[in-house]
């Protein structure tokens, strides 16, 4: 069980493709295919890199539906997604899934959720998952079989595990959901506690452990007249906004997923290179045949 689970996150990858690629990139319908390419070269690079036992591509909503009705406000700041990319994410699972890479959709839920999923159940018999994505709010599944992996400029990777987590945010794994209620979360929409910035999250998880801990020794400070280690702006903060923090901890938690661990299946170029050249993507289609 030495092979790490690869699990990507596909929206992820298909917006940084499309964003950092030129559209000039077109498949033989003159429509760009720049996210689709972009996607399998950070795949490609990330195996390459890693030799994973297997491949799992997650996709999921947008927004889940719960966390919308939670709080309106959740991605709401976002852009709709722009028609040439969301034609080519259709075309995505059927290109990923060529190269026998495991397709997994969450339907209602974000692809985040599939990936805290398939993490846990490869954890659950003792393997290892990387988790292929920028979006730190996976660092709450990061532990001693799952990490982060970073995809630096040309391909490079770099495997991003607890000491990493404690170093940047100043606080656990188990401490991300609660750290990010506090000091919000500003690519999703999430405002945090008001006056709360990064330091000031960590020090007060640093001192009372999780946001409810935090929350009651908020109240009780101001119940006995500011007689308490909270600066009495912090305690008034926190009380005045207990709920709402409670429900941003509940956006930012992933949500379990009900997976079956996926066996050792190795990439299948030949799939992937008849697959890209019939969507114009010669060069790829060539690359990959020498790989077979």
């Amino acid at each position: 069980m030495d092979a790490p689970l690869l699990v990507a996150d596909v929206p992820w990858l298909l917006y940084r493709a499309y964003f950092s690629l030129p559209k000039s990139i077109k498949g033989p319908d003159g429509e760009p295919v720049n996210a689709l390419l972009g996607t399998v070269n950070a795949l490609l690079a990330a195996i390459e890199s890693e030799q994973p036992r297997a491949v799992v591509a997650c996709f999921g909503a947008e927004e889940a539906r719960y966390r919308v009705q939670a709080y309106p406000a959740y991605h709401a700041h976002r852009d709709p997604m722009p028609a040439d990319l969301a034609a080519q994410w259709r075309l995505a699972p059927g290109l990923l899934a060529s190269f026998e890479w495991h397709v997994a959709d969450a339907e209602d839920l974000e692809a985040d959720d599939a990936m805290g999923s398939y993490a846990r159940v490869e954890a659950g018999v003792g393997g290892r998952a990387l988790l292929l994505t920028a979006d730190r709010d996976l660092y709450q599944a990061v532990d001693e079989h799952v990490a982060v992996l970073d995809l630096g400029r040309g391909g490079a990777c770099v495997s991003r595990g607890s000491a990493h987590v404690q170093e940047s945010y100043g606080v656990s794994p188990g401490q991300v959901t609660d750290f990010i209620a506090l000091r919000g979360d500003p690519s999703d929409g999430i405002p945090g506690a008001p006056g709360i910035g990064a330091k000031t999250a960590a020090a007060l998880l640093q001192s009372h452990g999780t946001l409810e801990a935090l929350l009651e020794a908020a109240e009780r400070q101001l119940e006995e007249a500011n007689f308490g280690d909270l600066r009495p702006r912090v305690a008034s903060a926190l009380s005045d906004n207990a709920d709402l923090l409670r429900t941003f901890k509940r956006i930012a938690t992933l949500v379990p997923i009900e997976v079956e661990r996926p066996p050792d299946t190795p990439t299948d170029f030949a799939g992937g290179a008849t697959k890209a050249r019939e969507l114009g993507m010669k060069r790829l289609a060539e690359r990959l045949d020498a790989m077979e």
